[in-house]
């Protein structure tokens, strides 16, 4: 039952980081960046990275 709670918060974590993660990817000053180097900010690839590993983790973790 202790593990079912623990994939439950790990999925709400992993939920708001990827759209954290998706919001800086987004923004514009990341689309800038982009443009002119091509490269993807740190926090964006964190937040989005983090937030998949979250998910799945807490997804194996409620089975």
């Amino acid at each position: 039952m202790k593990n079912k709670y623990i994939g439950i918060i790990l999925i709400v974590i992993g939920t708001v980081l990827a759209y954290w993660g998706y919001q800086e990817f987004d923004s514009a000053g990341s689309q800038f960046n982009r443009a002119l180097g091509g490269d993807i900010s740190m926090e964006a690839l964190v937040g989005l990275v983090g937030g998949a590993v979250c998910i799945v983790v807490g997804i194996f973790r409620v089975k």
